[in-house]
């Protein structure tokens, strides 16, 4: 029931949003300027990007000693001037696979919790043992979805599922040179181990992810991404799609399930 509230509430932000004409999705992370004839000029880089932001709360994962806190972009309502956050929202499987030995208790795939929601910056790891903090990312990202592991018991093919690692699907750069860092530059897709470090990329940088599905026969997650072939940063929709699979089992372990002719 939370979770539906949460969503309800994420929905009626963002309509919200919309209504009061709040800033779009990202944030700026070059200087822009005209030049005579009022077109745009994307000038240098902005290196000290200091975005204002809050923490929302702390995930609970299924290993006791982590914990992880959502990062959110302060906004703010044009007409008011009141300032807000957004609110985690979570990918539900609302078709739970139910069978003898299987249980993955509504989450999007067994083991992995999966969130998302507006203007959502980065993720800060705690570790309870050592009592350190580390950020997953040094500079402020738009995070599309973050998957970790799960705080409920699930279950695949009668065997508990314990996930060890965290995967985030990721704008990190201004790939279309616009001056912004937002939903229309490529969208990358990491690996991280369980204490938030060692970031690595599972999809290759010259492709954009676009969406994903489950194989619960093989423990695989399927990866769709258009592939920049004109290397201009941004994905198109003439553009190949290829499928590239992840192990969840080892996601050491990755490659190619379709590659477009």
């Amino acid at each position: 029931m939370n979770r539906i509230l949460t969503i309800l509430f994420f929905g009626i932000l963002i309509v919200s949003c919309s209504d009061n004409k709040i800033e779009k999705k990202g944030f700026q992370v070059s200087e822009i300027s005209e030049d005579e004839d009022g077109q745009r000029i994307i000038g240098l880089q902005i290196d000290s990007l200091k975005l204002e932001t809050r923490p929302r709360n702390v995930l609970l994962t299924f290993n006791p000693e982590h914990r992880l806190t959502p990062i959110y972009k302060v906004n703010y309502d044009k007409k008011t001037k009141k300032s807000f956050i957004g609110s985690n929202a979570y990918h539900t499987n609302w078709d739970d696979y139910y069978e003898d030995g299987n249980n993955w208790n509504r989450n999007f795939m067994p083991g992995f919790e999966a969130i998302y929601g507006y203007n959502f910056v980065n993720v800060s790891h705690y570790n309870n043992e050592t009592k350190t903090e580390n950020k997953l990312f040094e500079k402020p990202v738009l995070i599309k979805t973050l998957y970790y592991p799960a705080f409920s018991k699930d279950t695949l093919n009668y065997e508990p599922v314990k996930r060890d690692f965290y995967m985030v699907s990721v704008y990190d750069e201004d790939s279309n040179k616009d001056g912004f860092i937002n939903v229309k530059d490529l969208r990358k897709f990491y690996h991280f181990d369980i204490n938030g470090l060692n970031k690595k990329a599972l999809i290759p940088k010259e492709y954009s992810v676009m969406s994903s599905e489950y194989d619960s026969a093989n423990d695989f997650m399927y990866i769709f991404a258009r592939k920049d072939t004109n290397k201009n940063g941004q994905m198109e929709s003439n553009e190949p799609i290829d499928i590239f699979w992840i192990d969840l089992k080892n996601p050491e372990n990755v490659g190619k399930q379709y590659k477009t002719e």
